[in-house]
């Protein structure tokens, strides 16, 4: 499948991939059979609000308020994908993604950012940007499970000089918002 083509809405996700218990954090989303680089792998979907409604519904767990399944689309909007959203929104981040996502026309997708194995988590940089100062309380409040050789130890994203890692021809989208 072209990197440029989302899939058809007739082909089940299920088939490729399969949300599960993960051994990074909670639920992850793992490949049921190999996938190709360059393999859009399924669309983030859920009900698109603007911000205000994102902030007028934060937290969704109180007990967890740093864990949404909002997904920045860009200043206006955002998808909550705890309404109305697939297993996209349980693929997990890591410091050395597997995936990247991909905005076309307001849309997001999850894209194979290299060749990915059956029965490998899929995961991508989730990247979050906030606004206040980033400290040490900070970062520690969006801890980072992935183990790889060079996590962050945090979801956020450096303020300067960060991009997604993606294709080179990609340009990055924004990224998967906790609390706007």
């Amino acid at each position: 499948m072209s990197r440029t083509q989302p899939p058809a809405p007739s082909t089940p996700a299920q088939r490729r991939i399969q949300a599960r218990r993960s051994g990074v954090h909670g639920k992850g989303v793992f490949a049921v059979q190999d996938i190709a680089e360059g393999e859009v792998l399924i669309e983030y979907t859920g009900e698109i609000i603007s911000w205000q409604q994102a902030q007028d519904r934060h937290p969704h767990d109180p007990l967890q308020p740093n864990h949404t399944f909002y997904f920045h689309v860009d200043e206006d909007r955002v998808i909550d994908a705890n309404f109305g959203g697939n297993s996209s929104r349980w693929i997990n981040h890591s410091c050395n993604p597997n995936c990247y996502t991909d905005e076309r026309e307001g849309r997001i997708f999850i894209t194979a950012l290299r060749n990915i194995a059956a029965g490998e988590e899929l995961n991508y940089d989730y990247g979050l940007m906030l606004e206040e100062r980033y400290t040490a309380r900070l970062k520690a409040e969006y801890p980072c499970y992935c183990g790889a050789a060079n996590c962050r130890g945090t979801l956020l994203a450096p303020k300067r000089g960060w991009r997604p890692p993606m294709p080179e021809t990609a340009q990055p989208t924004p990224r998967k918002g906790p609390n706007a």
